[in-house]
């Protein structure tokens, strides 16, 4: 009978369950360590097995691109995770395959649970230039990082979710309980002349250096967990983690390092041997951080003084209108003011938003709240109601909504309701992923009979139909509505529909 990962989780120990829980908290950085994609297998009934977790590493090229969380094997095809299976020691299983054609070194080990039999299998799985590279590393490095990883496996590696991924830029120190550097990677040893130590850093102590590394290592051991520590020393932010690194009392390890300290805290039945430094020079990167923020701060500012001048020019035609002896030319002057405010709000959200995405919704609901305040004549009772999903756009899609908006609802209000006192208008926004879709209601006076929108449009309809067909690449048309929203027997619909990509829009 087959039985799946969860079925299989449902049945275990809580002390195995705890272990499987720690294991996979550590799996992001250990990939990271080992330069290797790591699959954790579960059994799923007698001949299958399945991967409960996976990680890729940050530091190369992963092999998987695609999540493998939940695909089944069998003894035929992955007969190395069946082998891991069947053990009851940490005993790894090496050997060489293929990942699309490409040539890899699968490392596999049990992890063993509170009973003694194999739990669960990790695959590490290298491919073989980054195994090349491996084996030609310092051979106090390679036993260090095989210790890691079985350590991981016995579930002592604490606070391993707190820690940052490791990048290809990052350098290894590994020093022993005495804080004495017993191997520096290239990259390691090029991040330490930045800061003026130009030496050969082996067997040096790191109570010699004018850095944080051995307090951070003092940290690490007196804790028995992972730390990382963000510091800034001579004009560069360094980012440091350190991974304490344990083995049994009773393995040969212990027999051979007399210099280890028992004393030091850590998992029960183990003894620390060493910390894996891992250091990074964030420097550059925060600058640019910085450099980006200063940027949006100053484009920030320059909507915001947009939004200001536009208000300022609306508040100048405003008062031009209200001047005029001409009823023509003051609504001419009223239907520019709302032209000019609806792209206002558009520079108003941007002023306060970080990014350069605009929420349509949002935009709408402002634009309805202007009209109901400015249009609406005071003696009568329109009622807007905008609906639908938040749909992010990029400014210059969200520029050309709301003036769009702006048009559709000034038509509604000037010709639906022109001989009406009451009613509604209804604005629904709609998302499909690809289009986005507004649709306008009201249940005014409805369209003359024979209305052709080529034919018959107004000032506001053909800038509508500008700007849908030519700056968002749509379609629009207003037809009759014998179904309004509202109910009524008559009304009118406008449609507008565009793709999101028509100029560059944000997906959702």
């Amino acid at each position: 009978m087959t039985v799946d990962a969860s079925a299989y989780a449902a049945n275990l120990t809580q002390a195995d369950s705890d272990l499987l829980k720690r294991i996979r908290q550590a799996l992001p950085i250990l990939a990271d360590i080992s330069r290797s994609d790591l699959l954790l297998y579960v059994p799923a009934g007698a001949q299958e097995a399945e991967v409960l977790d996976q990680a890729r590493p940050h530091s190369l090229f992963p092999l998987f691109k695609e999540d493998l969380i939940g695909t089944r094997v069998d003894a035929h095809s992955a007969p190395w995770v069946f082998s891991a299976l069947s053990r009851t020691t940490l005993q790894r299983g090496v050997q060489s395959g293929t990942v699309r054609d490409a040539p890899i070194v699968r490392e596999v080990l049990p992890v063993l649970g509170s009973d003694g039999h194999a739990l669960a299998a990790l695959s590490i799985e290298t491919n073989l230039l980054a195994h090349e590279r491996h084996r030609r590393r310092a051979k106090e490095f390679r036993k260090a990082l095989r210790q890691l990883q079985e350590m991981a496996l016995r579930g002592e590696l604490v606070n391993a979710e707190g820690l940052t991924p490791f990048g290809e830029h990052d350098g290894i120190v590994l020093v022993d309980t005495h804080r004495n550097v017993r191997y520096t990677s290239g990259i390691a040893a090029n991040l330490f002349r930045r800061i003026g130590y130009m030496g050969n850093l082996l067997d040096r102590s790191l109570d010699s250096l004018d850095t944080v590394d051995s307090e951070v290592v003092d940290e690490t051991l007196s804790h028995g967990a992972c730390v990382q520590r963000e510091t800034e020393q001579r004009g560069r932010i360094w980012m440091r983690k350190a991974i304490p690194i344990y083995v049994p009392k009773r393995s040969w390890q212990w027999l051979a390092r007399r210099r280890a300290d028992p004393e030091v805290p850590g998992p029960p039945g183990t003894v620390p041997v060493g910390v894996v430094l891992a250091v990074h020079d964030d420097t550059s990167a925060r600058d640019k951080e910085r450099e980006l923020k200063a940027k949006l701060a100053m484009i920030q500012e320059v909507h915001h003084r947009v939004k200001n001048n536009l208000q300022s020019i609306a508040s100048l035609l405003r008062l031009q209108a209200r001047r005029s002896a001409s009823a023509e030319v003051r609504q001419a002057l009223t239907d520019t003011v709302n032209r000019i405010l609806s792209v206002a709000v558009v520079h108003e959200f941007l002023s306060y938003n970080t990014g350069s995405v605009i929420n349509l919704l949002e935009v709408a609901q402002r634009i309805a709240g202007q009209m109901s305040q400015s249009v609406v004549d005071p003696t009568k009772t329109i009622q807007f109601r905008v609906t639908g999903q938040a749909i992010y756009l990029s400014s210059q899609q969200a520029t050309a909504c709301a003036l769009v908006i702006n048009e559709l609802l000034q038509n509604a209000v000037e010709h639906g309701f022109e001989q009406r006192s009451k009613g509604t208008v209804d604005v629904a926004l709609t998302d499909d992923g690809e289009w986005v879709g507004i649709e306008i209601y009201d249940d005014g006076a409805g369209l003359p009979q024979e209305f052709q929108l080529g034919e018959d449009s107004g000032l506001g309809l053909r800038i509508v139909r500008m700007l849908v067909e030519g700056d968002l690449k749509g379609k629009f048309e207003i037809r009759g509505d014998q179904t309004p929203v509202s109910g009524s027997e008559a009304g009118v619909k406008a449609v507008v529909a565009f793709p999101k990509t028509s100029l560059g829009g944000a997906r959702n």
